[in-house]
């Protein structure tokens, strides 16, 4: 049964069908809502909202996305919730991650310290790395960190990241940007810390 046809059984009631679609999408939503929370016990809380949201609500699914995407946007709007407390920083200037910016610039040897993004996924195989690409994850204020991962993680579209911010394509590409060069900063502070040198992937 494809899931146009999922979806309509869905929402004349039957729940089999509702549990299906969701079984196709539930471990990649879980996924990403904890790499957001930083925190099991969270991502289940909100894991649950999105479900309870979503039943409550496929009735008024028109499918203007995909069901997966509207999942997706339940899950989200769910995690700004829990984290509406949270005080929003910002993140340093663009222009601090730069040569000649006070932030990003290694003053002893007068190199830059960044660390490469390029292959998140096969850099990620590492269970060492992993800890320290999440650790680096969750030190982002919250809005960065939820652009992150939809961007480099989840491998959305930054049009798809925009809409399901709510922010224009040109604002999600900023919040992007910020997001990737404090990654790279954070990372560069952690491998030089821990290693006494730079890794590979850092110039």
């Amino acid at each position: 049964m494809n899931e146009a046809e999922l979806i309509k059984r869905a929402q004349s009631g039957d729940f089999e069908a509702f549990s299906e679609l969701i079984s196709h999408h539930k471990e990649k939503v879980y996924g990403m809502v904890t790499r957001l929370s930083g925190s099991r016990d969270d991502a289940e809380d909100i894991m649950q909202e999105t479900l309870l949201k979503a039943i409550d609500n496929i009735d008024k699914f028109r499918g203007d996305s995909s069901f997966g995407t509207w999942l997706y946007a339940i899950a989200l709007n769910q995690a700004r919730l829990l984290f509406s407390k949270q005080r929003q920083t910002e993140l340093q200037p663009i222009e601090e991650y730069f040569p000649g910016g006070d932030h990003g610039n290694d003053h002893t040897s007068g190199e830059y310290r960044l660390f490469d993004w390029q292959d998140p996924h096969s850099r990620m195989e590492s269970e060492e790395l992993r800890k320290a690409i999440d650790s680096a994850v969750n030190s982002l204020p919250y809005k960065y960190r939820e652009a992150f991962l939809l961007r480099y993680i989840e491998e959305l579209p930054v049009k798809e990241v925009a809409r399901l911010t709510g922010e224009s394509e040109a604002a999600a590409k900023s919040r992007i940007l910020r997001a990737r060069l404090a990654m790279r900063d954070k990372l560069s502070s952690i491998f030089e810390e821990k290693y006494g040198k730079k890794m590979p992937g850092l110039h």
